[in-house]
């Protein structure tokens, strides 16, 4: 298991030539132009589970394209609907960070597809969300494709190894709505996070790109730089 380090971790955002379709695997070759990133910082907390976890991130003028690799092994997968708790199922996570002082979008995908999303102006934990947060509506997150190559429930566990993928679009539009206008993307650094985590099965782990320094992912300070290329 890497250990915390201090240095900054620092991901290039492609720019698509043939944008990826939401079916697209990982082997598919519009994925060929993206950079490869590794969500291999396991919390300690964790159990001995640690599946590799990759993932590629591209853009266009519409928004982001994004895709998840799993090599997983305990994988459950029981909520269905926008805005369910899927961080409790087998889940993989993007977090972005478009300017410094517009708060954060959280991205959270279970291995089914099923997605939330919210803009999160204070991360500090305050019942059961944050002191300043507030979740995208659904008519505007229903702008967000998901698609997962598993089914969208799986109960009871996978306990065999298995490789599955989740691919995802965001447009610019959404963070816009939230954060103000973007302008040009090229040569942008946004910060962000990626994450892959299972909390309701029998091997639950924690693990992130860039190292957190506490059990939260919601630490936009120990996020990384996407630059846009």
């Amino acid at each position: 298991m890497p250990s915390v380090v201090n240095k900054e971790m620092n991901y290039t955002v492609g720019r698509a030539g043939d944008a990826p379709r939401i079916e697209a695997q990982w082997q598919d070759p519009a994925w060929e132009q993206a950079a490869t990133l590794e969500v291999e910082h396991f919390r300690p907390e964790s159990s001995n589970h640690h599946p590799r976890t990759s993932a590629r991130l591209l853009y266009d003028e519409r928004g982001i394209y994004g895709i998840f690799r799993v090599e997983d092994r305990y994988v459950r997968c029981l909520r269905t609907g926008y805005h369910d708790p899927v961080w409790k199922d087998s889940c993989v996570e993007f977090f972005a960070q478009p300017k410094p002082d517009c708060g954060y979008l959280n991205f959270e995908f279970n291995c089914g597809g099923a997605f939330l999303c919210c803009h999160i102006t204070n991360s500090e934990r305050e019942g059961d969300g944050f002191k300043g947060f507030v979740k995208v509506p659904a008519g505007i997150g229903q702008t967000i494709l998901a698609r997962s190559s598993l089914p969208s429930r799986i109960e009871p566990e996978i306990t065999e190894p298995v490789v599955w993928t989740l691919s995802f679009f965001i447009p610019f539009t959404l963070f816009e709505h939230y954060v103000g206008p973007l302008g040009a993307l090229p040569g942008q650094v946004w910060r962000g996070n990626f994450f892959k985590c299972a909390e309701e099965n029998s091997h639950p782990h924690w693990a992130s790109w860039s190292p957190v320094d506490e059990f939260n992912f919601h630490r936009p300070n120990c996020f990384g730089s996407l630059r846009f290329a």
